[in-house]
């Protein structure tokens, strides 16, 4: 092995070594318990940030962990088209490049440079996934709209609509005026705006009002509150708590609504809330999804006043409140706000409400604007036609499987956020205004008002026995990209054919995913497969046994990660490093809001000045696995990533003083040589058998970040720091019985720990164990077809427990007199024990050699209890006492005079940044992080200073 860990030299080959020797693929043995994971498809639209190498290292520890104890695993991977945000990715690179709009191409000229977008894309996705080690079956990678993938979409929604599950109505979606597309609530950011609260004169239809002589309101109008003057064009109501008591006299009575003069009524509803604004609220249905909850309830009629880019129309369209036609109401727009996008036809609205006096008051005022995260456009509620899916029906089935533990949560609170979409599930949209998706399998029979559904128009012709005279006209829209992706557990296997991998890998085991779109993907994903699958007896199907859900990946600052914010990270550049040059470019590039791109750089050079340092591929997943807590955000740390490339290095040096000990020598691997174990052979041993057993417990709790922290207690802490320093003073000083047991113990026990840390350090393992296994006698082809470490009972010593933690105690207790008074390791001491019983004597002495090698001792006395060491250190030790002798050389007043000063500038230091601290302004205005840095900073202070205290009181005592 090379001096230098050089994880740049390692992981590349290995990959490709795994990758050409198939061990990814199931060993096809069903005698064995099968493990499936289907690896949520990225989008093609870039590539994989920190949130997706995180999920894929929680996806491939278990996959790893499952392969070595013998299950059949399957890990399935692929891409999705990401319908919308990828047209507009290409879309906005034509223009970029040439000038060009969509409508510059045909349809089929755009969709074509969309697939050779895919192809680049799809080829940097999977070199990504090579890079961060994950194990998946590239033999079956799939892309969701691949031929058999696109057959599955469309026979899904041929069956859906024959089962009288999918229809075609008009209802309010989501519209994207710049896009001309519905778009899904994941695709709507909301952003907060400062804007203006309009009070506007309704007035009354009936002057004679009765109103009781406490009223406070004037009888011949109403102010009505709103944020959207704009819309008064579409008002058919006003609405009032019923109670209101200001204005219990107004029932059945009207208004007329200012500039358009339309006579509207007065309506009562317990949704209004009488506190905000004057208690009156303006309906306006085809244009509110309040209004329109509203609207429906009270049967009132929808007037869309936009046109699908966002202008206010010439002709009003009028719909009762099932979005059918109305052809018996007729509302006029005045001609003044024809054609005027929503910002100038409200401007236009408060100049008219001015000039007639109708506008009684202008309030600032902080609102929530929905928009489009897409394209940055403001999201407008339209009355559109569009195919959906009756999600009520479908949900009932989905609710019980988790109800009656089918399928488990974890952690599981997420599950009542689960019930609580489910139970109040609406009506699935699955059409969409683009031409890049699955094109929706429907033809108009135009003429007498029919819609056909199947594969192609021929089938249709021939199912439905119909004339090539009849015109058939197919649907343009595509679908939800959702739709695809909540057939992926069951449509990548193979279905609709009843294939082996369905019958053998469904339902999978495990899905990971973040809480973020348990709505859009986990919940229609179990209603769709609970729907489609059947097992032999005609029972429903879940898609997975567990769905794990993870936290959103953050930044340092708390902040999430986007590509809008510049703060995505690549996590090939934290693999291999990266120039601040070529990350500012990389951040940059291919956006779809060019806009934004002086922030980023901006942000990018203030959070990496000097770009990204390399760290290897091993140490990117330890800080990822460590920083899984149970379902709460993940907080990127650049210092743990830090620390567990250190990490790697040590368990690499380690492995290198094993090898070089053990390597052409006797090792006696064969269990009928005699050899002889020390007491830190017999306590590592046991100590890693309490590790495995602590490894497994926790990994079947999928609390990786225990796992992590479990393994790492294990190699730095006790195999690196202990173990391997005591084994120095037996392969030095020890006979040949106890040298040999300590190199068996040095090469078995590291290979039993590379099997134990593989599923989380993969490369670093395999490139190790490929030289251990030379020593040992193995000869499996890779460590990652080697069995996982089993808890084994027998190999637990307590004896070897009491014994070591009791020296290693005492060590410990020698190393920090010698911090606390500053006696370099190059001065042996003097110890005493002092009061000893027999038992922990014959301990000590048994240990002689390695307490003298290990903490640098001169020599080990024992005194009875009542006789006095002069100039020592006294340390109590369970029954006996520790006396330490001060060197000659020490000088108690010098040190004294040392910490004092120290005591004195570490004092300073806490109450300057206690001060800050303290500081309302500083709290209030500073950013989160540096907040932290700063509390974290005088924690540290206030530990330096209790060391300071605690070696001026054991030096003042000599």
């Amino acid at each position: 092995m090379e001096k230098i860990y050089n994880p740049k030299n390692i992981e590349e080959p290995i990959y490709k070594f795994w990758e050409q020797g198939g061990y990814f693929n199931p060993h096809g043995d069903t005698s064995h318990k099968s493990y499936c994971i289907m690896m949520p498809p990225p989008n093609i639209t870039g590539q994989l940030h920190l949130g997706h190498a995180f999920q894929q290292t929680i996806m491939d520890v278990l996959v790893r962990y499952q392969r070595m104890n013998g299950k059949n695993t399957l890990w399935q991977t692929g891409t999705d088209h990401a319908g919308i945000a990828t047209q507009i990715l290409v879309e906005n690179k034509i223009y970029n490049d040439t000038g060009k709009i969509r409508h510059n191409y045909t349809r089929d000229d755009l969709i074509k440079k969309i697939w050779t977008w895919k192809q680049q894309s799809e080829k940097f996705i999977t070199y990504q996934m090579r890079r961060l080690g994950n194990s998946v079956n590239w033999k079956r990678k799939c892309f969701t709209m691949d031929t058999e993938m696109s057959y599955a979409v469309k026979e899904a929604f041929i069956r859906l609509y024959q089962d009288n599950l999918i229809y075609k109505g008009k209802r309010l979606v989501n519209w994207d005026p710049k896009l001309q597309s519905a778009i899904s609530d994941l695709e709507v950011v909301n952003k907060p705006m400062k804007g203006s609260m309009w009070y506007l004169y309704y007035k009354l239809n009936n002057s004679t009002i009765v109103t009781d002589d406490h009223s406070t309101i004037d009888p011949s109008y109403l102010i009505v509150a709103t944020t959207r003057p704009e819309t008064i064009l579409g008002d058919v109501a006003v609405a009032i708590h019923p109670e209101d008591s200001r204005y219990k006299n107004l029932i059945g009575k009207y208004v007329i609504t200012p500039i358009t003069n339309k006579c509207i009524p007065i309506i009562f509803d317990e949704h209004v809330d009488m506190f905000k604004g004057t208690g009156c609220v303006k309906i306006t249905p085809a244009h509110d999804f309040n209004d329109y909850i509203i609207g429906k309830r009270h049967k009132l009629p929808m007037i869309n006043i936009f046109s699908l880019n966002g202008k206010i129309l010439k002709h009003p369209e009028v719909f009762d409140s099932y979005g059918k036609p109305n052809d018996q109401l007729h509302y006029n727009i005045p001609q003044m706000f024809h054609n005027l996008d929503s910002y100038h036809a409200r401007k236009k609205m408060i100049s008219e409400c001015t000039k007639f006096n109708l506008l009684h008051d202008i309030k600032p005022h902080n609102s929530i604007i929905p928009c489009s995260d897409r394209t940055g456009t403001i999201i407008e509620p339209m009355l559109t036609n569009q195919w959906y899916i009756r999600a009520k029906i479908l949900a009932q089935q989905a609710v019980n499987a988790v109800q009656i533990g089918m399928i488990d949560f974890v952690p599981k609170q997420y599950k009542n956020m689960y019930f609580g979409w489910m139970n109040n599930i609406q009506d699935w949209c699955i059409s969409r205004q683009i031409w890049w998706g699955h094109g929706i399998p429907a033809w108009y029979d135009d003429a007498n008002n029919k819609i056909y559904v199947g594969h192609c128009e021929k089938d249709i012709r021939i199912k439905n026995q119909l004339d090539n005279d009849i015109i058939l006209r197919k649907d343009n829209d595509v679908l939800d990209t959702w739709f695809s992706s909540s057939l992926w557990t069951f449509s990548s296997l193979g279905w609709p054919k009843d294939t082996n991998l369905l019958n053998i890998f469904h339902p999978t085991s495990i899905v990971i995913s973040g809480f973020d779109i348990i709505f859009f993907w986990i919940a229609r994903m179990i209603m769709l497969t609970m729907h489609f699958i059947k097992d032999n007896n005609g029972i429903p199907q879940i898609p997975f046994k567990t769905a794990y859900i993870t936290g959103l990946m953050r930044d340092e600052s708390g902040h999430k990660m986007s590509k809008s914010k510049g703060n995505i990270i690549d996590p090939i550049d934290l693999i291999d490093g990266i120039s601040i040059e070529n990350l500012l470019e990389k951040r940059t590039k291919d956006m779809l809001q060019p806009q934004l791109a002086d922030k980023i750089i901006k942000c990018t050079k203030k959070q990496f000045p000097h770009g990204i340092k390399s760290h290897g591929t091993d140490a990117l997943r330890f800080t990822l696995v460590a920083l899984a807590s149970s379902g709460r955000d993940i907080h990127w740390d650049m210092k743990r990533l830090t620390g567990y490339h250190n990490f790697c290095n040590k368990l690499w040096q380690a492995s290198r003083f094993v090898l070089m000990h053990t390597k052409n020598q006797d090792c006696c691997i064969s269990s009928s040589t005699k050899k002889l174990f020390s007491l830190a052979d017999r306590w590592i041993v046991t100590k890693f058998h309490q590790t495995v057993k602590n490894f497994h417990k926790n990994l079947k709790i999928y609390r990786f970040d225990k796992i992590a922290n479990i393994l790492h207690k294990f190699i730095w802490h006790q195999f690196c720091d202990w173990y391997i320093e005591l084994t120095k003073s037996t392969l030095c000083h020890g006979n040949t019985l106890e040298i040999r047991g300590t190199r068996y113990t040095l090469i078995t026990l590291l290979e039993s720990l590379l099997r134990l840390a593989h599923p989380i350090m993969p490369f670093i393992t395999e490139k190790i164990w490929q030289e251990v296994k030379t020593i040992t006698g193995n000869d499996g082809e890779t460590i990652m077809l080697q069995p996982f470490p089993k808890y084994n009972v027998s190999m637990i010593d307590t004896e070897s427990i009491l014994d070591f933690e009791w020296i290693k105690h005492a060590v410990t207790a020698i190393r920090n007199v010698r911090t606390n008074m500053n006696i370099t390791y190059n001065i042996p001491l003097q110890v005493v024990f002092r009061c000893t019983s027999p038992d922990v004597k014959k301990r000590i002495l048994n240990n002689y050699n390695i307490l003298c090698n290990i903490a640098y001792l001169k020599s080990i006395d024992f005194i009875p209890k009542h006789e006095v060491y002069p100039k020592s250190i006294a340390i109590s030790l369970d029954s006996t006492e520790l006396l330490i002798r001060t060197p000659e050389k020490f000088n108690k007043n010098i040190k004294i005079n040392q910490i004092n000063k120290e005591l004195e500038s570490i004092k300073h230091k806490i109450e300057i940044t206690q001060e800050l601290l303290n500081n309302n302004n500083f709290i209030n205005h500073a950013p989160t992080s540096i907040i932290k840095n700063k509390q974290e900073l005088l924690n540290y202070y206030v530990q330096i200073k209790h060391k300071l205290l605690e070696q001026h009181a054991i030096i003042t005592k000599l």
